[in-house]
C-alpha cells in the first residue's frame, strides 16, 4: 500500500476531535453561582495564575468565562486613533478565565469554597459557604447593567449648545493643486509675452 493511501486511511479512521478527551463541549451550569463583584480564587492547579484572588469584573455567560480584576494579565496592543489624537500603545489587560477554574472565596476563612443555597426566615434566598457555613451576600454591582464598548471623555471645550453644530473644518488646498495653478500662471505669462513681442515686430 502506498504512503499516500496509508495517510488517507489514517485520516479516515481517526476519531473526530469533538469525541476526544479534552474537546468535549461542557454543558452550561444549571445555576450561576458567581456574579459581578464577587471575590473569587483561581483553583485550577495547571493555570499559571493558580491561587490568585480578585473581584469579578465581567461575566460572559455565552462562553462560560469570567474576567477577574488584576488576574491573568497579558499585553494588549491598542492601535492609534488619529480622530481622537491617541497614539498606539501596549497595555496590560485582563484575559478571561473559564468559569469552572474559579470558586467563590469564603468570607470567614479566606479560602475558596463551594456553596449551597438556603432560605432565611423572611424567604430571602442566600448563598451559604460549605467551608464555614457563612452567608455570602451578592454584591450590589451585579444588579447594575453591564456597560461595554463605551468611550468616555473627561476633557471637553464645548460649553454652549451652538458650539456643537459650529463648522470647524478648514479646507486646505492640495500641494499638487497649488503647483498646477502656479504652472498655469507661468504658461499664461509666457503666452502674454510672446503675444506682445509679435505685435511689436509687426
Amino acid at each position: 500500500m502506498s504512503s499516500g493511501r496509508t495517510k488517507l486511511m489514517g485520516m479516515l479512521m481517526r476519531p473526530k476531535r469533538s469525541k476526544l478527551k479534552g474537546y468535549q463541549k461542557q454543558d452550561p451550569p444549571r445555576r450561576w453561582n458567581i456574579v459581578r463583584g464577587d471575590t473569587v480564587q483561581v483553583i485550577d492547579r495547571k493555570h499559571p495564575e493558580f491561587g490568585k484572588q480578585g473581584k469579578v469584573q465581567v461575566v460572559i455567560r455565552e462562553k462560560m468565562r469570567v474576567i477577574i480584576e488584576n488576574v491573568n494579565l497579558a499585553p494588549k496592543h491598542i492601535p492609534a486613533d488619529p480622530m481622537r489624537g491617541t497614539k498606539a500603545e501596549t497595555i496590560m489587560a485582563e484575559r478571561s478565565i473559564h468559569y469552572s477554574n474559579v470558586n467563590l472565596v469564603d468570607p470567614v476563612s479566606g479560602f475558596p469554597t463551594k456553596i449551597r443555597y438556603n432560605y432565611l426566615e423572611d424567604g430571602t434566598k442566600v448563598r451559604i459557604s460549605k467551608r464555614s457555613g457563612a452567608i455570602i451576600p451578592k454584591p450590589q454591582l451585579w444588579k447594575q447593567p453591564q456597560l461595554t464598548n463605551l468611550i468616555a471623555s473627561e476633557d471637553s471645550d464645548t460649553i454652549k449648545a451652538e458650539d456643537v453644530w459650529a463648522e470647524t473644518f478648514e479646507e486646505r488646498p492640495s500641494k499638487w493643486e497649488a503647483m498646477r495653478q502656479e504652472l498655469l500662471r507661468t504658461m499664461e505669462e509666457k503666452e502674454t509675452k510672446m503675444g506682445g513681442g509679435g505685435d511689436a515686430s509687426a
